[in-house]
């Protein structure tokens, strides 16, 4: 991972794309994946950053090339496959 890679401001795929299992504030199930997080604010940033609240997941989630790209529209193209590798067998993305 590159150090001085940040998170682009306005983005919020990570806070779309990704299935969260845990329970987080709001969302007592978790999250299903292609569902906007419901602490992802109106301009794409997270509502609870920096807060015990914050799953783990999302706190492990770490901006870089491969999965941001250069883009938001590439940042969710690229979660969104990663989301697809990793699920377990037999679970299908709800909408």
């Amino acid at each position: 991972m590159n150090p001085e890679f940040e998170c682009r401001i306005g983005c919020g795929a990570c806070c779309i794309a990704p299935s969260i299992s845990t329970p987080m504030p709001g969302m007592p199930e978790g999250k299903p994946a292609g569902v906007r997080c419901a602490h992802l604010t109106d301009d794409n940033r997270c509502e609870l950053f920096g807060r015990p609240e914050r799953p783990a997941f999302c706190t492990s989630l770490k901006p870089c090339l491969e999965m941001c790209g250069t883009t938001a529209r590439e940042a969710m193209t690229l979660l969104e496959r990663l989301e697809i590798l990793t699920r377990p067998k037999g679970v299908k993305r709800q909408k």
